[in-house]
């Protein structure tokens, strides 16, 4: 799989798509969350990153989130999204039509 080079205050960061548990957007800024490590602050928007990160493994759920299919731990019948790490979050009613042919 292809790296992704994210620019950081502190130069350019590599980091593998299969890492990134979720991306958070924060108005003009993005939080990165890793699977190890602390999260990471960039000066992007999110659809930078959806054009950046690979199609088959990331869906944007929400106007302000990404995530990543390899960490979701399930989908819940009201619409919600649980990730390995416990993590919750509402599916927009616009993306719910993906998570629902997912569960099928």
């Amino acid at each position: 799989m292809e790296q992704i080079y994210v620019p950081t205050n502190k130069g350019m960061q590599v980091l593998m798509p299969q890492q990134i548990i979720r991306v958070e957007a924060r108005s003009n800024y993005c939080r990165i969350y890793l699977e190890h490590g602390y999260p990471i602050t960039v000066a992007k928007v999110l659809h930078w990153f959806e054009d950046k990160l690979p199609g088959a493994l990331f869906y944007r759920i929400h106007r302000t989130h990404i995530v990543n299919k390899l960490f979701i731990a399930e989908i819940l019948p009201d619409k919600k999204l649980t990730l390995m790490n416990g993590e919750q979050f509402q599916v927009s009613r616009r993306k719910r039509n993906v998570f629902s042919e997912m569960r099928a």
